[in-house]
């Protein structure tokens, strides 16, 4: 089990390692698994809110008309996709993988999802980044704002995840608590939980990776 002052400590020796920077860093938590066999399709894609937001939130696209479009807008995502667009990225790859990328999160109306998985599936997929259903009536804005606070954790037949946990601008404790956030949330999804965590790293934009190994053998050494 990664413990919360481990991971003080990772976050400290990151941030002392990264530099000072004329822009704000992004801090990225790495884990590395063990004793998961991925040949046998080991598959991870989890949405994790954080506890605190990073300055760059994630991009948002809802896919959606009428009602729900309009207080998708309302809500401030970055971009509402009609079906006529929709439509018209079926036939214009290049467009569709710029749209793809440019977004983390993509939402869209139940009675769309059959024409986005036509249109937008065979980008979508491969980046885990299909789409979240919205059903008739739901509150797109108190979901947006969810997304909004939130990192995907994604692994794909690969003994590590990666995943940002925030930037320099917040504090060593709230880096932490959102790395703590992750952890737990990867935890639930592994056939023996903590036991199939062999390390865990964190490191900021320019700096080295500060890891968990380092620092138990260090303890041994005092």
């Amino acid at each position: 089990m990664v413990s919360n002052s481990q991971l003080l400590e990772l976050v400290k020796k990151a941030r002392e390692g990264s530099g000072k920077r004329n822009f704000n860093q992004s801090a990225e938590l790495t884990l590395v698994l063990k004793d998961i066999d991925v040949k046998k399709g080991f598959n991870l894609n989890e949405v994790v809110v954080l506890p605190h937001k990073p300055s760059r939130l994630p991009t948002i696209c809802v896919i959606a008309s009428g009602d729900m479009g309009t207080r998708a807008k309302k809500a401030g995502v970055e971009r509402v996709m009609e079906p006529e667009e929709l439509d018209r990225l079926g036939t214009n790859k290049r467009e569709a993988r710029k749209v793809v990328r440019a977004h983390d999160f993509f939402l869209s109306d139940t009675g769309q999802m059959a024409s986005v998985g036509r249109s937008l599936g065979q980008f979508l997929g491969p980046k885990g980044k299909m789409p979240t259903p919205l059903p008739y009536g739901a509150p797109v804005e108190s979901i947006a704002t969810r997304f909004r606070g939130s990192v995907r954790v994604k692994s794909k037949n690969q003994l590590n995840v990666a995943t940002k946990i925030g930037d320099e601008k917040l504090s060593d404790d709230q880096l932490v608590e959102n790395a703590s956030a992750v952890i737990a949330a990867v935890e639930k999804k592994l056939p023996q939980g903590d036991k199939n965590i062999r390390n865990a790293m964190v490191k900021f934009s320019m700096g080295k990776n500060a890891k968990l190994s380092a620092l138990k053998k260090e303890e041994k050494g005092d």
